[in-house]
């Protein structure tokens, strides 16, 4: 946890992602990228010297395997409240839509309730989980498909919602949160 405790602090002091007083709504999905932000910014709120509130959000789309135990156990086992949003996702995006790219679609209801279940709780940030990897093939993406030279930001305040979007992960490898949760499973 020391190699992500460590990039996670130089991107939130770099970029200045949390300020004294905010609470903040990890979108916890229950990956490794997931996992590891949340266990860190719970860790930090030992030692880093401004004070914050976290919580974890989490969108059940609708499937069968989704796992709310292990979430559940998760953030009881690290005391953060876990609010776990219910959603008709999977039937929207397969039954009625019918979509054969789906991502962007359901990426797109999943921001929007993460973004209304953070405000209900009255959070001024939503911490997500792209990591470095994320950051270095979303340029990719872009160069290639897009012809241009840009990525997604650290910190993004989207006038829509009121909400700052945040991520502390971006100088931590993929390898890294990989390493933490395997690692860390038992």
């Amino acid at each position: 946890m020391q190699h992500i405790l460590s990039k996670m602090r130089k991107a939130i002091e770099d970029y200045n992602l949390i300020d004294d007083g905010d609470k903040i709504a990890v979108c916890l999905s229950g990956g490794k990228d997931s996992i590891s932000l949340l266990m860190g910014l719970r860790a930090m709120q030992r030692f880093y010297p401004k004070h914050y509130d976290i919580i974890a959000v989490s969108v059940n789309p609708g499937f069968d395997f989704f796992d709310t135990i292990f979430l559940q156990n998760l953030c009881d086992g690290i005391d953060v409240p876990l609010f776990i949003e219910n959603s008709n996702i999977k039937e929207i995006v397969f039954d009625v839509r019918k979509e054969k790219n789906p991502c962007s679609l359901c990426a797109n209801l999943r921001r929007g309730i993460l973004n209304s279940a953070a405000k209900r709780e009255h959070c001024n940030k939503l911490a997500l989980g792209h990591n470095l990897d994320d950051v270095l093939e979303t340029f990719l993406m872009n160069l290639f498909f897009a012809g241009s030279l840009s990525t997604f930001a650290p910190v993004t305040y989207m006038d829509r919602s009121g909400m700052t979007v945040i991520r502390p992960l971006v100088y931590t490898p993929e390898k890294e949160t990989k390493r933490f949760v395997r690692k860390n499973r038992g």
